[in-house]
This record gives C-alpha cells, structure tokens and sequence, in this order.
C-alpha cells in the first residue's frame, strides 16, 4: 500500500510539474519586447510587449528622445540594421484582411494596424507610457483579424523626428526615423 501511495505522489508530482511547465511554456508566446535604439545605434531604451485576449498592450520606457511629438508606430519587418535611416524595417504594419488601408488613426480610410498614439516627449528627454493596440498580436493563434508582430520577417517599433497628424499619406507627416526597435518574442 505505501509503495503505491508513493507512487502515485510521484506520478501526481510529475504531472504537476508537467502541466507547470506547459503554463510557463504558454506565457512565454504572450510576450515579446523590443530594445529601442537611435541614430547612433544607442540604446535609448525598450517596449515591452503582453499579447490580451484582444489585442497587445504596450509598455514604453525611453530617454534621450528631443522633446516634442514623435511619430511613433510598428513597421512590417524586424529590421534596425542602418542606423542613419531605418528604412530596412519597411512600411507601417497592416493586417492581410484590411490590406490597402490608409495611415492615420483620424482617417477614415485608416488606421492601418500599426498606427500609434504620438509619443510627447518633455524636456529631460524621458518617456513612460502604457498603451493598447486592439488590431495587433504576437503570434497566429486565432487571430483571423489581428496583424502578426512575431511573423517571418518580423516587426520593429519605429520612432519619428516630428508630430504624426494621423491624416497625411503615407507617414502622417513624421519626418525622418530616429529610432527603432525589432521586436523579439521573450525568453
């Protein structure tokens, strides 16, 4: 009787860690980050980044930004590679679904999936915000409308020189991109 008590303790245990590990194994796809960097390759800072039932929410800590509005949104590849541009991580993220929609979260052709509030940037140069983006996701799982930050090109933050007026084709205005982030799934 005791040898089958402790074996069953011993199979009840190893299930438990089992299913843990699953558990663990399942947050770990909810979230990604991205480390932010400038012109000069720098570190300026990170987004993290938590999928929800419906979308992503963004937690945004950065320094050394100018102050003033900043065009700030996700663009189709994970790609930061020329410092002095940025434009190797391509145009704005847009869902295959709603594919030739306009830039601008106050157009009415828009917004495409990846438009973003403007980041205000005060004078010591330091940002933290949270935001939500309903139309996004990490992965695939279920997300027949949602556009895929984790995909096989990836993603990557990009931060803007001026004010996005979320109207103007195709950038809203933003100028030139002083920073950028790829967006990586979490270890």
């Amino acid at each position: 009787m005791k040898q089958t008590l402790k074996g069953l303790l011993l199979l009840s245990a190893v299930v438990s860690f089992a299913s843990f590990s699953n558990v663990v194994s399942a947050a770990d796809l909810s979230k990604a980050k991205a480390a932010i960097i400038n012109n000069d390759g720098a570190n300026i800072g990170a987004v993290d980044i938590t999928e929800g039932p419906e979308g992503v929410l963004l937690n945004v800590t950065l320094t050394g930004l100018p102050a003033g509005k900043h065009g700030f949104r996700i663009h189709g590849k994970g790609d930061c590679s020329d410092h002095d541009a940025f434009k190797m991580s391509g145009s704005h993220v847009s869902d295959d679904e709603h594919d030739g929609e306009q830039h601008g979260l106050l157009n009415p052709e828009g917004p495409e999936s990846g438009d973003l509030p403007n980041l205000i940037v005060p004078e010591n140069g330091a940002v933290v915000v949270e935001l939500y983006a309903p139309d996004l996701a990490l992965h695939n799982e279920d997300t027949d409308e949602k556009s895929i930050l984790l995909d096989d090109d990836g993603s990557a933050f990009v931060i803007h020189t001026d004010e996005d007026d979320h109207m103007t084709q195709p950038i809203g205005g933003a100028g030139a991109r002083i920073a950028c982030g790829v967006i990586q799934a979490a270890e």
